[in-house]
């Protein structure tokens, strides 16, 4: 199983989650980023249909699988601000 996690950092004058280099919409408080962060991670435990995919990998090539829709990831909220 994959383990994906999502930091509570602040970005653009306010709040944001990122995963990895990816930034969230800025949200106005702490309290509100981390909300919506909470509201990712409980959509990314929803199971979907297994379906074929394709995605394209950093140097440019191009991969074809079988997305099982029940394999989703772990997911860890990061808040540097309240020390976990």
């Amino acid at each position: 199983m994959s383990q994906i996690r999502y930091e509570i950092v602040e970005h653009d004058g306010g709040w944001a989650y990122k995963l990895g280099d990816v930034f969230s919409e800025t949200h106005p408080t702490h309290e509100s980023a981390l909300a919506a962060a909470r509201d990712a991670a409980a959509r990314q435990s929803v199971s979907g249909e297994t379906r074929p995919i394709a995605y394209q990998d950093k140097s440019g090539r191009w991969h074809e699988e079988v997305a099982q829709g029940v394999d989703r990831p772990e997911v860890e909220i990061e808040d540097p601000a309240k020390g976990n």
